[in-house]
């Protein structure tokens, strides 16, 4: 499958050139909550749909995260960036790790939001069977949320991100998706690179915890640094939106040295 650029929303006219990608339960609306309190002037922030999701659902493909990796380069060539940096949330923190392998120079820093590590996430049996049934049950999605926000939240909410979640991505797509994401490890593709990485762990996560986090992470990559967020779980972006933006910008605008 070729590559191909993605779907996305362009904000911003900073000369940080930033992209982000979404996790597996959403499209790019996962960060809408964050578009508004975002420092504009120092970024320029694409949010993209991967393949099965939003504006790219009907976009053919295999649904890997090589293969996303290699469309987000391709949305950068279009876009003109020659060097950008990468968000991933969960899902998508395989993704942008993907761009690692294809043209690591490019990447001034790299930041996952409750990010899936390069080496995949083991599942016990009755964890796998409650993912691999969220693409054709409801219900299943609905228990993932919940439990990864440790059972804290309204029901309102969880029905809103529910809906979000069915009405913006392709059954099919979804469970692929989970197949790369999940059981897929590259780690000794990136293991070493030396560029900057931050992670963000929510504290109420029980699926991806800090110290799963800072068990993989870390590992792989000797400029890494895994930071705990008080009072949220994992989904940062619509939990506390104004702490994952401090957050994320404050790295984003380190000195570079």
């Amino acid at each position: 499958m070729t590559a191909a650029p993605l779907p996305h929303t362009l904000i911003g006219h900073g000369p940080h050139r930033v992209i982000a990608v979404h996790g597996w339960f959403a499209d790019r609306a996962a960060y809408e909550r964050l578009l508004p309190d975002l420092d504009l002037d120092a970024f320029t922030y694409a949010f993209v749909d991967l393949r099965g999701y939003g504006e790219a659902r009907d976009l053919p493909g295999r649904y890997t995260t090589a293969e996303g990796g290699a469309d987000l380069l391709a949305t950068a060539d279009a876009l003109g960036w020659e060097r950008f940096s990468l968000i991933g949330h969960s899902m998508g923190g395989a993704v942008v790790q993907r761009v690692l392998t294809l043209a690591p120079e490019r990447v001034r820093r790299l930041i996952g939001i409750s990010a899936v590590p390069a080496s995949g996430v083991p599942f016990p049996p009755e964890q796998w069977e409650l993912f691999a049934g969220a693409a054709d049950l409801p219900q299943n999605r609905a228990a993932i949320i919940d439990i990864t926000t440790s059972g804290v939240r309204p029901r309102a909410w969880v029905a809103r991100m529910l809906a979000q979640s069915l009405g913006r991505s392709d059954a099919k797509a979804f469970r692929a998706w989970l197949d790369s994401w999940a059981l897929e490890d590259f780690r000794e593709e990136v293991a070493g690179l030396p560029l900057p990485v931050r992670v963000f762990a929510g504290e109420l996560d029980q699926a991806l915890t800090g110290d799963f986090l800072r068990g993989t992470w870390l590992r792989d990559y000797p400029n890494a640094t895994v930071v705990d967020l008080p009072a949220t779980g994992h989904y940062p972006m619509e939990e506390t939106p104004l702490q994952l933006i401090s957050a994320v910008e404050e790295f984003l605008g380190e000195d570079e040295g």
